[in-house]
């Protein structure tokens, strides 16, 4: 085989090596998204200075420590997103069937990321990216997250499990 002929076959199966790996490289990196995220929240968490960090601290515990304040509540749902994202506007509805379905049990809150005064609380909870849903149990304390959409039925099978 001459040379002309094996740049011509070189050529001809370049294109498919080059798709293969592209699909192989979202498949690896779709298989690893909940590692890479919890990496990225680790990383985000980093960023929050142990000042903040305490005073951020001792609000998430008389906000959302239900066992101290008294508030009726057994869980809070806090989301995290933003009123410009197109899943986070899916899961306004989500909340709203919860504050519907939970009016006493659940205290359903929304952190818009894009005000400044949420960074700190979105350091502190590592929320690296949007939509976010943590659930806290009525100690303030961290159950549950999901990063991206959640239909409700799954969120109600969380809440219930508590």
């Amino acid at each position: 085989m001459n040379n002309q002929n094996k740049h011509i076959k070189l050529k001809s199966i370049t294109p498919i090596v080059f798709v293969s790996l592209s699909v192989l490289f979202f498949i690896i990196l779709f298989l690893s998204k909940s590692r890479l995220n919890d990496f990225a929240s680790q990383a985000v968490k980093l960023k929050t200075g142990s000042v903040v960090e305490r005073e951020l601290q001792f609000e998430i515990d008389s906000l959302y420590n239900y066992s101290k304040n008294r508030l009726p509540y057994e869980i809070t749902f806090l989301e995290f997103g933003s009123t410009g994202c197109s899943a986070c506007k899916r899961m306004e509805s989500v909340m709203d069937e919860i504050k519907e379905k939970y009016p006493d049990r659940v205290n359903v809150i929304f952190y818009n990321v894009t005000y400044r005064q949420n960074q700190d609380l979105m350091k502190y909870f590592g929320v690296a990216a949007i939509p976010t849903q943590i659930l806290l149990d009525k100690n303030g304390e961290e159950f549950f997250r999901h990063t991206g959409y959640y239909e409700t039925k799954k969120l109600i099978k969380q809440i219930n499990q508590k």
